[in-house]
């Protein structure tokens, strides 16, 4: 029966449009929840034209279809009928944002999203704890496109929005413990949306000050900084409009949140360690919940996210000695976990683990290098220091391409592309370390000149054999050949020097 047209028919438009929309609507949702997720998109799109155009051509608010079973007297109000046609076409917009989330259609999925979110503060429609978490949701859309004063707006309003939690009188006069470690859990998701959102704004402003060797460009800064006053104010008014939730009374505690953070890139030390405290805050939070005993994942998932904090801030800081005692923090975080963790189990987490301890030895034997250049002579705390650092990093490489090998513990032939590049990654930065080791024995530099070479060798050798892996590590092997061809010679010297004493 087509109720449009029998009710155009009869000159009423507004006796139909509530059953004309919310018809192909409920049909919308029913195929939604079937998974048919076409019929669904086919018919939420046909109730949203058919609610525009009922807008564009009346305006005022239709009946509801329970009038027509109420007497005179108890008929809605304007006011109510309003919010019910409106609240049914939030459902609308709510359903196509999954249908088209389904479709992967992100943005457009994002898009409905943050109308339904709009619409449902504003007629006041929705649970506090189930908005929060969407709008969460939706900030690591806006992250991915590094829309960060946008994902900023969606964290803060989550925050705003889920502190109405507790003051919901219904559900939570009977809440069970269940009820309440739920709620704990949202908290800590949201704090880990948080996380995100700090992590990824230093690490994209590290990426715009860095220079070709991955230090702090401060030509770039200066200009970056004169260029920020010059844009931003104009960028941040027209963009504001279009992503504000809420009354004036909740825009007001977003705003008032949103002030805890900065939404532009840190240019320098203390813009960034503002941001990684906020960060850091969230990671406490976050960790309250989520702890090592029953969520083992989520867990370490949050200190890696914490040590990555400290890995971008120690980027922004210009002091040698207290770079090395930031990533000192993060081996502290990192090494505790990796030893309790069984990589029979958790073999991915326990590679990733593996290679960032490697990392991050790495980077400090490179800064302990740097610091002992600027010395005239290097004393011998400096040199134990510089070769333990050096061994450490070697150790965890050692044991992440150990991971690989097979259980007759041979090493791959070939290596799947996931672990292609840490792979080599690995047997460079090994190369180097031999290299780098620091010894007065003639005998041992031989030795470690000789492993330092074969390592080099198996990078070069590797990718003349599947040369589909040169895109991998471009940078790498091109150093590798140098050093192939260095090394012999620079081996034939030493012997010739040692010659007498061997």
């Amino acid at each position: 029966l087509n109720t449009r047209h029998v009710a155009e028919k009869n000159g009423d438009k507004t006796v139909c449009s509530q059953f004309s929309i919310s018809r192909p609507n409920n049909l919308g949702i029913l195929w939604s929840e079937r998974d048919e997720i076409k019929t669904a998109q086919t018919y939420l799109e046909s109730a949203e034209a058919l609610y525009n155009q009922y807008m564009k051509e009346d305006g005022n608010p239709p009946l509801d279809p329970s009038e027509h079973f109420m007497a005179e007297e108890e008929k809605l109000t304007d006011q109510e009928r309003s919010k019910r046609f409106e609240k049914a076409y939030t459902h609308t917009l709510y359903y196509l944002a999954q249908v088209y989330q389904h479709l992967e259609m992100i943005e457009k999925a994002a898009q409905y999203c943050h109308t339904t979110l709009k619409r449902q503060l504003e007629y006041s429609g929705y649970y506090p704890v189930e908005w929060a978490l969407n709008a969460a949701t939706l900030s690591q859309y806006y992250l991915s496109k590094q829309c960060f004063m946008e994902s900023r707006h969606c964290l803060a309003a989550a925050n705003v929005i889920f502190s109405q939690a507790g003051q919901v009188p219904s559900a939570e006069d009977n809440e069970t413990d269940q009820d309440q470690q739920d709620l704990r859990q949202r908290k800590a998701e949201i704090a880990r949306c948080w996380i995100k959102y700090c992590l990824n704004l230093l690490q994209s402003a590290r990426k715009l000050l860095e220079d070709n060797i991955g230090e702090l460009d401060p030509d770039r800064q200066l200009e970056l900084k004169a260029q920020r006053k010059k844009e931003e104010d104009e960028k941040e008014k027209g963009r504001k409009k279009a992503v504000l939730f809420g009354t004036s009374d909740i825009c007001d505690s977003v705003l008032a949140m949103e002030e805890k953070v900065s939404s532009v890139y840190p240019l320098d030390f203390q813009e960034a360690r503002e941001i990684f405290l906020v960060g850091q805050n969230y990671v406490q939070e976050a960790k309250e919940f989520f702890q090592v005993d029953g969520y083992v994942t989520d867990h370490i998932e949050i200190v890696q996210d914490h040590s990555a904090l400290f890995k971008v801030l120690a980027f922004f800081e210009e002091d040698y000695e207290r770079r090395c005692k930031m990533h000192k923090r993060r081996i502290d975080m990192l090494e505790p976990i990796y030893a309790d963790l069984n990589p029979q189990y958790y073999l991915l987490i326990s590679r990733q683990l593996q290679f960032e301890l490697a990392d991050t030895y790495y980077e400090m034997m490179d800064l302990k290098v740097a610091i002992g250049n600027r010395l005239e002579e290097l004393d011998s705390h400096t040199i134990k220091k510089i070769n333990s650092l050096a061994q450490l990093a070697i150790k965890y490489y050692e044991l992440f391409l150990d991971s690989l090998r097979n259980p007759d513990k041979v090493f791959p032939e070939e290596l799947e592309e996931d672990v292609l590049r840490p792979a080599m990654v690995a047997k460079f930065h090994i190369a180097r370390l031999y290299g780098k080791l620091i010894t007065s024995d003639g005998k041992k530099q031989l030795e470690n000149m000789q492993t330092s070479l074969e390592y080099y060798t198996f990078l070069v050798d590797y990718c003349e054999k599947y040369p589909d892996a040169v895109h991998a590590v471009e940078t790498e092997l091109e150093l590798s050949k140098e050093m192939v061809g260095l090394l012999p010679t620079r081996m034939e010297r030493l012997r010739a020097k040692l010659c007498p004493f061997i």
